[in-house]
């Protein structure tokens, strides 16, 4: 297989088809550029496909361009979306990029990655700059889209401030000078114009490459938080785990396709597969061992119906214990409100009896487990 061949292995778009093996012919290692935004604090395995392609061009010599987008962020990307997202502050942006960068690193070289936000050049620009990245390209060119074509179609409102992500995504290659971007395959058109853009900038237009998009631990839509379906990459390895055994088993394929093509396909019992799949994530990312450490921890639960033998102290003032407040902060549980329906649903449980009350006395809680859902343990003590 050739070089372009190979690294564009799994791409759903190479375009234009040939540039790719003509900018490998220059014989210079190639800018290849991600941008990722800070929307929300953690990456899970749908990142991961097109961070991973990043490193299979870094270890062919090319450098990683991982680009910040803590300026883009502010906008919000509008790729397949129906409606506006919210506005984030520069807080929970900074605050989300600090992840971002350690948990990318889980898969990229450091060594070999320039790291860059956008807003190196967006945070100082001007008013006549922005006209002049505007004037580059036009409403009817931007309402093309699938996206904004459907939301007209709907009547559903798209803001000005919208209309300029795609510019602001385009004008990070012609400041990065990029060979190649990368991106999902709901990229493609932000892609494109970044390529066009280059060119009316001057400079010589980037290769788009899209890959695929995983789906999520339900099979069916898109790995993402909103909707719960995902796997992060900085979870707990038991945690990693547990969520792969739940992954139906017709979806296994795209995982390991997307993110183990190294690896045999699964050919076996889907039990064991879900298992071997299992293992490799959680190693990918704790290290060796992690994986094996993660089953054993899975079957003292689902198979020996036991709690795990290292359970976290958490200890509780004497008095009542608002449980939500407790699972949030000994149990990782994500917020008060999702911790809230949690108890309500009846996925609590203190020594394996159901608790449905949100306030307890911290009495009836000493010295027992308390359980969330299906993994989270903790023992609590009152002092």
């Amino acid at each position: 297989m050739s070089a372009a061949g190979a690294l564009a292995a799994r791409a759903v778009d190479v375009q234009p088809p040939d540039a790719l093996a003509r900018k490998l012919a220059l014989g210079r290692p190639l800018r290849v550029k991600l941008g990722v935004d800070p929307t929300a604090p953690d990456i899970h395995l749908g990142h991961a496909v097109v961070l991973g392609k990043l490193r299979e061009f870094q270890d062919a010599g090319h450098t990683a361009v991982l680009v910040i987008g803590d300026w883009t962020a502010r906008v919000g990307d509008p790729s397949g979306r129906t409606s506006t997202r919210p506005m984030l502050t520069a807080e929970d942006i900074e605050q989300n990029a600090t992840t971002y960068r350690e948990q990318a690193f889980r898969i990229l070289d450091p060594d070999r990655t320039e790291l860059r936000r956008n807003g190196e050049w967006f945070g100082p620009m001007g008013l006549e700059e922005l006209f002049r990245i505007a004037s580059r390209a036009t409403v009817n060119q931007l309402l093309v889209r699938k996206d904004f074509a459907q939301r007209i179609g709907e009547e559903r409102p798209i803001s000005v401030l919208e209309l300029l992500y795609p510019l602001m995504q385009a004008y990070d290659s012609v400041m990065l000078d990029a060979d190649v971007e990368l991106g999902g395959t709901d990229q493609l058109f932000n892609l494109m114009l970044g390529r066009e853009m280059q060119q009316r900038f001057g400079a010589e237009p980037q290769v788009a490459m899209t890959m695929p998009i995983l789906p999520g631990t339900d099979g069916v839509r898109r790995m993402s938080k909103s909707t719960g379906n995902y796997i992060g990459v900085a979870e707990d390895p038991a945690e990693q785990f547990g969520k792969v055994m739940s992954i139906p088993d017709e979806a296994m394929s795209e995982f390991f396709r997307l993110l183990f093509p190294a690896e045999a396909p699964p050919a076996g019992h889907p039990g064991a597969e879900k298992r071997r799949l299992g293992r490799l994530v959680a190693d990918r990312f704790h290290g060796p061992g992690a994986g094996e450490r993660a089953e054993a921890h899975f079957d003292r639960l689902f198979r020996d119906r036991a709690a795990p033998s290292d359970l976290p102290e958490v200890a509780v003032a004497p008095g009542s214990v608002h449980l939500p407040a407790l699972l949030v902060d000994a149990l990782g549980l994500a917020s008060r409100s999702e911790a809230r329906r949690m108890v309500q649903q009846g996925g609590v449980s203190v020594d394996g009896e159901v608790v449905t009350d949100l306030d307890v006395d911290a009495s009836v809680l000493d010295g027992r487990t308390v359980r969330a859902g299906k993994r989270r343990f903790a023992r609590v003590v009152v002092r």
